[in-house]
């Protein structure tokens, strides 16, 4: 289910201050950034992730396939940073960001 624009804005406020937790290089969608990607998004469920990809269409494609292979929701793009959220049946309270912010 797609997220609402209520929910879009209370998670930029939140993703505002929360620092990237996952970098992805010109070598793309490793194993490594996929087995982080996963990680951060079951202990966080909101995550910002800093693109070092000088090209724009590149950086969207890389985007975009990452919310697809984490089944996760664009909540905001900026420049080098994209903001992705992906609720978790099991949520740790202490980790999510959602909830910490919340």
């Amino acid at each position: 289910m797609p997220l609402t624009q209520e929910q879009k804005k209370q998670y930029k406020s939140i993703g505002h201050h929360l620092k990237p937790v996952l970098t992805v290089a010109d070598n793309g969608l490793t194993e490594g950034v996929l087995a982080e990607l996963e990680r951060a998004l079951s202990d966080h469920e909101l995550i910002k992730i800093k693109l070092n990809i000088p090209e724009r269409e590149s950086r969207l494609e890389t985007i975009a396939e990452l919310c697809k292979v984490g089944k996760a929701d664009l909540v905001q793009v900026i420049g080098k940073m994209a903001l992705i959220y992906r609720k978790n049946a099991k949520v740790n309270k202490q980790l999510s960001n959602v909830h910490r912010f919340h």
